[in-house]
């Protein structure tokens, strides 16, 4: 359980890296394409900021959307653990404040990780995207 446990901040800790390069990149190229299109922008570059701002609300809403199912999924786990050793004890096999802690721990991760995953799939696609296009339509 522990190599699962390790498993899954490994697979946090290289998303966020993911992520931290990928908006550094998109925001550079986005930035430097709004200064060389001036106080004047292009169509193409119009249709370009819109999609910045549509892109980042669908990105954060799906994110908060998935934070909060699965904040409601780890409360619902949580609780269940918490009442089946209040009320069966005799079962075995009850939480013990260690294992509460590790369930609470892993629980916080799974929110994280479900909030991440739209906001990186979002970044890493422009990455991907803007890397191919040019700063500033060729003449």
């Amino acid at each position: 359980m522990t190599s699962h446990h390790h498993a899954d901040h490994q697979a946090l800790s290289r998303k966020s890296n993911e992520l931290a390069t990928a908006a550094s990149q998109v925001v550079a190229h986005r930035v430097t394409r709004m200064v060389l299109a001036g106080p004047l922008p292009s169509e193409r570059d119009r249709v370009e900021f819109q999609r910045m701002v549509d892109e980042k609300q669908q990105a954060f809403t799906e994110s908060w959307l998935a934070m909060t199912s699965q904040t409601l999924l780890a409360n619902h786990n949580l609780a269940t653990t918490a009442w089946r050793s209040l009320c069966y004890p005799w079962l075995g096999g009850g939480a013990t404040p260690g294992a509460m802690a590790t369930q609470m721990q892993q629980a916080g991760m799974g929110v994280i990780n479900k909030g991440l995953a739209p906001v990186h799939r979002t970044a890493m696609a422009n990455a991907k995207r803007l890397a191919k296009t040019p700063l500033m339509r060729q003449a």
